[in-house]
């Protein structure tokens, strides 16, 4: 991000002075590949230019005796952007950070290049971390908060570079010119970052996700034969994180080569992670850490799995709404069993879900 150029100029299209230096608009490519295109002035750059980086990334701005000053744009090879304010060729002041679908991932100040002060890290998920970073620009301190996706939950204490050490729960009660104010509510256990093993669904199995306990609860599902199932205990409006799914980390390989009757708590998680909630994790006297596992399956369903990093548990999976959901709604997802996978005839699913399958596509050919 830093705008200073010390290779040495091996090429120059454009305008030369009388001592040979760029004089206007010129592009000048150096040995490094990175190439400058903008205003010159008797071999300095000066007025809007741009460089372009050999890794696909870019920096543009306004140029003033050769470095950059106000505002400029660094575009990551990834299509994310870092707006900031510029200070002789170096990021010093605010300055905030997109992906590459435009959404904001940071908010806050630089000085000399480094994350300086307040920050707001935004995660895709919803939820976001807030603090005064360290000397290293990391979310390191004991007045860091994890905010969750109502921006009012949130859990405040020690984190190290992001992670949450020991924290409790709190409330953020306002933002003022950038900075939180949160209160600490009374009586909380301390939560830590707790991510799950292939032995160890988590440390601390009975402990509550407080956000998800406002939000669902537990009873005899409405679907016949389904046993438990995840209910809403407020009304909530689409695109609401309602429930999250932790478990233990296993294999995909692990998943394919037991039978299908161990496999009832099981989702993907990535391509290389399977997150299960094994017997006796699936019943709420051994297990409510997390709760989305109760989530039954439905054709119609009103809500979906999505990604979503937790402070508690790492990356998981979290039940989003996909439309509005009543007061003590049963939440319902799909599966997602593969329909037509290769070399076999029907769904690789177990043995309900093919009836289940038969009778909905019946039923929608009426």
């Amino acid at each position: 991000m830093d705008s200073d150029e010390e290779t040495l100029e091996e090429t120059v299209e454009g305008a030369l002075d009388d001592d040979g230096m760029p004089h206007g608009f010129c592009t000048v490519t150096y040995s490094s590949t990175d190439r400058f295109e903008g205003n010159f002035v008797h071999g300095e750059k000066n007025g809007r230019g741009k460089f372009f980086f050999f890794d696909g990334s870019t920096l543009e701005g306004y140029y003033v005796d050769d470095a950059l000053q106000g505002q400029g744009v660094y575009t990551y090879e990834d299509g994310g952007a870092l707006h900031g304010s510029y200070m002789d060729g170096e990021l010093n002041g605010p300055a905030q950070e997109y992906d590459a679908d435009g959404r904001l991932i940071f908010k806050g100040q630089y000085k000399d290049n480094i994350r300086h002060g307040i920050c707001w890290i935004y995660y895709q998920d919803g939820g976001h971390l807030v603090g005064e970073v360290n000397e290293e620009g990391e979310m390191t301190g004991e007045k860091i908060a994890y905010v969750y996706p109502d921006g009012k939950m949130a859990y405040y204490g020690h984190f190290i570079d992001g992670e949450m050490l020991e924290a409790k729960l709190a409330n953020l009660l306002s933002v003022e010119e950038g900075k939180p104010q949160f209160e600490v509510v009374p009586g909380s256990p301390v939560y830590s970052f707790d991510k799950s093993t292939s032995s160890c669904i988590s440390t601390n199995a009975l402990l509550p996700d407080p956000y998800e306990s406002e939000r669902v609860y537990v009873d005899t599902s409405l679907i016949s034969s389904a046993g438990e199932g995840l209910f809403s205990k407020i009304a909530a409006e689409v695109g609401t994180v309602m429930s999250f799914y932790n478990g233990i980390r296993i294999t995909h390989q692990e998943v394919d080569d037991r039978d299908w009757a161990l496999n009832g708590n099981t989702i993907s998680l990535d391509d290389e992670t399977v997150i299960d909630v094994p017997e006796p994790y699936n019943h709420a006297a051994k297990y409510c850490a997390s709760l989305g596992h109760k989530a039954n399956h439905s054709f119609t369903p009103n809500c979906h799995y999505e990604s979503y990093v937790h402070p508690r548990f790492g990356l998981i999976k979290c039940v989003r709404t996909v439309r509005a959901i009543e007061k003590d709604e049963e939440l319902t997802v799909a599966y997602g069993y593969d329909h037509n996978p290769s070399g076999q005839n029907g769904p690789e699913a177990p043995e309900w879900y093919r009836v289940e399958l038969k009778a909905f596509q019946a039923a929608q050919e009426k």
